[in-house]
């Protein structure tokens, strides 16, 4: 029977660590500008908000505990005194994780991004400073897969092994856990995706302004996430990559 207790929280972390989403133009190593050559979308692509904060984690396990973490570390667990204050992860999906928690059969991770707090630098995009969360992705994974060694789990998350929720598992887990989504933006069809770096650029101009602003003007957020509805394609396109790409284009002219 899994324990808190007694497992072992370095293959916890890495187990439930969020993935690196590719640019959905290529980024060339050399330079770190984009290259013309997007992603291939068939059928529906979902855009949504790419939100300017910071990666949280609630881990929720099955035998009722919960840890929270940032991208990389896990910073504090249920019944823990103190706890890694860093970018205001903890203080924010505490409450998320108090309401989730409850025995289950298998880990579920709910990936949020943590954003407007004072300790996020973008946070003035957003309103006056009050901390916000949306969630944009969620994960189940049997405990099982624990028994692995952590050079195994660490490849098999980077190779894709997480079996992330499509939209309508990810819209019912929003709704049972209480928690909003990042924005929809749209839905179209791959084909209608420009496959240029500077058409791709315009394209996003019309998606520039933050859907999530607690409070104020909305500034800007950070770009868009390309995702098929049942995730097994995503990318995502940041207005600083393409900026930064055809600013030193104009310049080599």
């Amino acid at each position: 029977m899994f324990s808190l207790r007694t497992a072992d929280l370095r293959k916890l972390n890495s187990l439930t660590k969020y993935p690196s989403i590719p640019t959905h133009h290529r980024l060339d190593p050399k330079n770190g500008g984009l290259v013309e050559e997007p992603a291939v979308f068939t059928g529906t692509v979902l855009g949504t908000e790419k939100v300017d904060g910071t990666n949280g984690r609630v881990v929720l396990l099955p035998d009722g505990t919960w840890l929270i973490g940032s991208r990389e570390d896990l910073l504090t667990a249920s019944g823990d005194v103190i706890h890694n204050p860093a970018l205001g992860i903890v203080d924010a999906l505490r409450p998320v994780a108090d309401r989730a928690a409850g025995e289950r059969d298998a880990i579920t991770v709910l990936y949020l991004e943590v954003y407007g707090g004072k300790q996020l630098p973008a946070w003035r995009q957003y309103g006056s400073g009050e901390p916000a969360l949306r969630l944009f992705d969620t994960v189940t994974i049997g405990p099982d897969l624990l028994a692995w060694d952590l050079a195994k789990i660490s490849a098999w998350r980077q190779d894709g092994g997480q079996p992330f929720a499509g939209e309508p598992a990810l819209r019912e887990a929003a709704r049972a856990f209480g928690v909003e989504l990042t924005p929809r933006l749209f839905e179209i069809d791959g084909g209608g995706l420009p496959a240029g770096i500077a058409g791709m650029r315009a394209f996003m101009e019309s998606y520039r302004v933050t859907r999530v602003a607690t409070s104020g003007e909305p500034g800007a957020n950070e770009g868009i996430v390309l995702r098929t509805p049942d995730r097994a394609v995503i990318t995502k396109a940041r207005f600083q990559d393409y900026d930064r790409t055809l600013k030193r284009r104009a310049a080599g002219r």
